[in-house]
């Protein structure tokens, strides 16, 4: 399906949502070149340094760690619910050993300025270029959520990504806008 560039902003509740029931589709390339995707529950989207941001947690352990670490980039992608079952599939399988784009039947999506690609199969996908990154600090990290998150080490690294462009297709857009006339007629 044909996508268009909307503004970074626009979508974000369905971003939220999707972190929020299944997750989103992170994606970059290993230093081989192949595309990678991993299922990612944890994110936050905003404004640092007077750019647009999404903030994206990876443990080193990860294969896209790696690959975020080769390419300087990433990609998040809002998959469709009918998705649900790529998801889990990303989420619980390593790029390491597994072709997950091939597996999942992922096409590629790319962008001029970043190299890794979205998942065009996706309706909505956030391309940035990492500005910052950094490392979770257990002394700084308060103590309930190391026990919960961390009990064995393996501390997430934090990518700050500038959002450069956001593509979403039409089908997306439709169902936001009839999403919005349901929600209008209800209030």
């Amino acid at each position: 399906m044909a996508k268009a560039e909307v503004g970074w902003q626009k979508y974000l509740v369905e971003a939220l949502e999707g972190l929020d029931s299944g997750g989103l589709l992170l994606s970059s390339l290993d230093d081989g070149g192949r595309a990678n995707a991993m299922t990612i529950g944890w994110a936050s989207f905003g404004v640092m340094w007077g750019r647009p941001t999404a903030v994206v947690l990876v443990r080193p352990s990860r294969y896209t760690f790696g690959c975020i670490e080769a390419t300087g980039d990433f990609a998040v992608s809002v998959p469709y619910p009918e998705m649900a079952d790529a998801v889990k599939f990303c989420g619980t399988k390593s790029g390491r050993n597994v072709d997950k784009f091939a597996e999942c039947g992922f096409t590629a999506l790319n962008v001029d300025g970043v190299r890794s690609p979205g998942i065009a199969e996706c309706g909505l996908v956030f391309f940035c270029r990492v500005l910052h990154r950094n490392d979770v600090l257990p002394p700084e990290l308060d103590r309930d959520v190391q026990t919960t998150c961390y009990p064995s080490g393996d501390y997430h690294r934090f990518y700050h990504g500038e959002i450069s462009v956001v593509l979403a297709d039409q089908d997306f857009v439709s169902r936001r806008l009839q999403a919005d006339r349901q929600a209008d007629r209800r209030a």
